[in-house]
């Protein structure tokens, strides 16, 4: 796991669904890399982006290593700085969980937040 604190950091467990999820899908690491995001929306206010990408845009924001990259937009990063990305499976409920420092309030299924 990384331990920079204003990086967007994943954990090894997320790291391991990451790449269960991209062999399932046919892609791999040194090709695609995972893209999380804020948008606004939700019942806080801002919701998470998680998905695969492949093509980086001017101003985007790496983290991570060879074996995977997280990127994200500037924009974003604003909110997201310090954020840990960590999957959980167990039996109250499966699923990618951002571990957001910025978050002053978050929803009830985790999925939006407020700054």
């Amino acid at each position: 796991m990384l331990t920079d604190i204003a990086d967007i950091t994943i954990t090894d467990k997320a790291r391991s669904k990451v790449h269960t999820l991209m062999q399932q899908a046919g892609i791999s690491a040194p090709d695609y890399f995972v893209r999380v995001g804020v948008k606004g929306g939700g019942c806080s206010g801002l919701t998470y982006q998680l998905d695969f990408d492949n093509e980086s845009q001017p101003g985007d924001m790496v983290f991570g290593d060879d074996n995977l990259k997280v990127v994200c937009d500037m924009k974003s990063f604003l909110y997201l700085c310090g954020t840990e990305l960590d999957y959980s499976d167990g039996l109250n409920g499966k699923g990618f969980n951002f571990i957001n420092p910025n978050a002053s309030r978050t929803c009830g299924c985790g999925e939006s937040f407020a700054v």
